[in-house]
């Protein structure tokens, strides 16, 4: 009736007011913002409004843009035993949602979802990652003045008040960090059976053909590997290409790095340090018993590791055992294409797979991974139309654009018909004999592939 219109109008109004007062926040503390994360991990200004604030201004403008089309009930296929009926999709707020941010993109891993929540008419609490600590106070000192902050509250803190947040019942958690933990946040949310969103990392291994030019190959490895100092979820994780190419790579990479960074990555403006002392030993014990072809030098009252290249690093080794997440870049020699399809495939699915290659066909068809990119890397990220995420122990479910809408949706199930024309009905009914059966297998049998049309005006309020 008008009311629930109403309702639902007020409802969508407040959304698109809530999305506009977040992309104000964003382009108004641009600032703030980038001072934070200069503080948390280095990260030059330029880089915030790269890697994380001009993709999250676009998310938020394609959600205000969209929302009408994706808020709208869905006409969907009828069949002949429906064919007088309604029948359509309607998308509904999940209700409550839990967002646990990551601190290596301490906005666009927060908002980013959020985004989502807040287009798909939930509520929700945000946790950023204690890890980045100037940032995770600024999102609370922020949130709250540009939006309702009853609906949208900041919860900050570590281990314990994360673990006292998923003791709670929630509708839909959704969690950006390790495996490990992720398995504990999927753990709790089973004891509701609240579903989940898990973005995970794991090692994204990166394959070069011979026929590239490993120039090119090269920038675009040492730009997506070191930018952020490694510590990105979509990172190359390690290199597996023949060992001709390795000589090339090393040399390429090496005029790249002093093309990026300078004699001296330490005092370049663009180069990012380590997030905390855990994570700088963490690394530091993996490089351990290798002697580097380039880099090596780090510098613990910096949280500084240079730019590192490992050549001939064995598979078995620690080093290729868990995801590194910083700037460490492993070469792992393979005779040819098959052997490293068949090196991916021993191992756990990965969030992202790339391919350098003229003839990309095989790679792609005989492994899988969340994301694949073809001669480039970390790009498909910055694309709403494709849902990011990951596939087995890179994660579940996945968001960006639309995607982050549905994912945070329930997408309801509807069918309305009249009380009239019973007659079509009685072949369903009891008592039932041979002939009513076989005119009831008829129709149903009949009944697939009936266009939906568009709703008439009176579903699609």
């Amino acid at each position: 009736g008008s009311m629930e219109r109403q309702a639902a109008t007020r409802a969508r109004q407040f959304r698109l007011q809530q999305l506009h007062a977040l992309l104000k926040m964003i382009t108004e503390r641009e600032t703030d913002i980038a001072t934070a994360l200069k503080q948390d991990l280095n990260r030059s200004q330029y880089d915030t409004s790269l890697l994380e604030l001009t993709g999250l201004e676009n998310e938020i403008k394609l959600a205000i843009d969209k929302l009408s089309v994706w808020a709208a009930p869905r006409a969907v296929e009828r069949s002949i035993l429906t064919l007088s009926d309604q029948v359509y999709v309607r998308p509904q707020p999940l209700g409550v949602v839990l967002i646990i941010g990551a601190w290596n993109y301490p906005w666009a891993l927060t908002l980013g979802p959020l985004v989502g929540a807040i287009a798909a008419g939930n509520a929700a609490v945000v946790k950023p990652s204690e890890l980045s600590e100037c940032s995770s106070l600024l999102l609370r000192a922020l949130l709250p003045r540009y939006l309702d902050k009853d609906l949208y509250p900041v919860v900050t803190g570590g281990v314990s008040e994360t673990q006292e947040l998923l003791r709670q019942r929630w509708d839909h958690v959704f969690y950006t960090g390790s495996s490990s933990v992720g398995r504990l946040v999927m753990e709790a949310a089973a004891a509701h059976l609240t579903p989940v969103t898990l973005e995970l990392g794991g090692k994204s291994p990166c394959y070069i053909h011979s026929d590239c030019n490993i120039r090119v190959v090269a920038r675009r490895i040492t730009w997506g590997k070191f930018v952020n100092c490694g510590q990105t979820c979509i990172a190359p994780d390690y290199v597996l290409c023949e060992p001709s190419v390795q000589n090339q790579l090393i040399d390429c990479i090496r005029l790249t790095l002093l093309e990026f960074y300078g004699a001296d990555p330490k005092s370049s403006p663009d180069y990012g340090r380590i997030i905390n002392q855990r994570h700088f030993n963490r690394i530091l014990s993996l490089m351990e018993g290798y002697v580097p072809v380039i880099g090596g030098q780090s510098d613990a009252s910096q949280r500084y590791i240079a730019p590192t290249v490992l050549r001939d690093v064995p598979p078995q080794s620690r080093l290729m055992q868990e995801e590194i997440f910083g700037p460490v870049l492993p070469l792992v020699a393979v005779s040819d294409i098959d052997d490293a399809i068949r090196f991916i495939n021993e191992r756990e699915k990965p969030l992202a797979l790339y391919v350098f290659c003229t003839d990309q066909k095989k790679m792609l068809e005989e492994t899988t991974s969340g994301g694949v990119l073809v001669n480039d890397v970390l790009m498909h990220y910055t694309l709403s139309s494709l849902p990011f995420g990951g596939v087995g122990h890179s994660g579940m479910g996945s968001y960006h654009g639309k995607h982050s809408f549905e994912q945070l949706s329930h997408m309801r199930s509807c069918l309305v018909r009249s009380l009239a024309m019973e007659s079509v009905n009685l072949s369903r009914y009891p008592p039932q004999d041979r002939r009513r059966a076989r005119r009831a297998r008829m129709a149903m049998r009949a009944g697939w592939g009936i266009g939906g049309e568009p709703l008439t005006q009176k579903w699609s309020d």
